[in-house]
C-alpha cells in the first residue's frame, strides 16, 4: 500500500515539476489550444449542463475556458465540498466567473452559495475532471483529497468524464487503487485521448 502511494506522490511531483518549467506564455498557448479542443469536440458541443472545477494556477482548465462556456450559452456548474461531511457536496450553478467564484478554504475557487443556485447532479451531460497526472487508459491521479474519486459515482452515466491536461501531465501508467476512479476522454494541447 505505501510503494503505491511513494509512486503517487512521484509522479504528482513529476508533473508538478514539468509544468513549472514551462514559461507562463507557454501555458496561456496551452490552454488556448486545449480550450479550442474542447470547444470542437462533438459532446461537448451538444451538452447542454457543464460540470466545471475552479481550478488551482498551473491547471489546464483556466477561468478563460468556464467564461467561454458562459459567453456560449451552456449552464456551468461547480462543485462546493463540504470538508467535514464529503457526502453533502452541492453542485451550484454559476454565471459569471468574476461574481460566482470566491476564495474558499483551502484557497481553492468554489461557487458562492449566496449567489449561486442549486443544480441536481442527474442535469450534467459533460463533466470535466481535474487531476495532477493521466495515463491512456483513462488513469487519473488527483491532489490526493478523494473528493473527485466520491464525487465521479454521483453523477449520471451518460455523463461523458472529461480531463483537460499538458502533455506534460500524460505518464505512461497511473497506479490505481480500487477507490480511484478513470476518466472517458482526455484532452491535450496536442490530442484527444479515448480511454483504451
Amino acid at each position: 500500500m505505501e510503494d503505491i502511494k511513494e509512486k503517487k506522490l512521484k509522479l504528482r511531483r513529476e508533473a508538478e515539476s514539468g509544468i513549472s518549467a514551462l514559461r507562463e506564455s507557454d501555458l496561456d498557448a496551452k490552454r488556448s489550444r486545449i480550450g479550442k479542443q474542447l470547444f470542437e469536440f462533438a459532446n461537448f458541443r451538444e451538452a447542454e449542463t457543464i460540470f466545471f472545477y475552479a481550478g488551482r494556477g498551473g491547471q489546464a482548465a483556466g477561468e478563460s475556458i468556464i467564461s467561454t462556456c458562459l459567453n456560449t450559452g451552456k449552464e456551468v456548474v461547480v462543485p462546493l465540498f463540504d470538508p467535514k461531511r464529503p457526502e453533502n457536496t452541492r453542485l451550484l450553478k454559476i454565471n459569471s466567473v468574476d461574481t460566482d467564484l470566491c476564495t474558499g478554504a483551502e484557497g481553492i475557487g468554489e461557487p458562492d452559495p449566496e449567489k449561486c443556485k442549486p443544480m441536481p447532479f442527474e442535469k450534467i451531460d459533460i463533466a470535466v475532471i481535474p487531476g495532477m497526472a493521466f495515463d491512456e487508459k483513462g488513469g487519473r491521479l488527483g491532489s490526493g483529497t478523494g473528493r473527485y474519486d466520491r464525487l465521479m459515482p454521483m453523477l449520471p452515466d451518460t455523463a461523458r468524464k472529461v480531463a483537460l491536461a499538458f502533455e506534460e501531465q500524460i505518464f505512461p501508467l497511473i497506479p490505481m487503487e480500487p477507490h480511484d476512479k478513470y476518466v472517458d476522454i482526455i484532452i491535450t494541447e496536442k490530442r484527444i485521448i479515448y480511454k483504451i
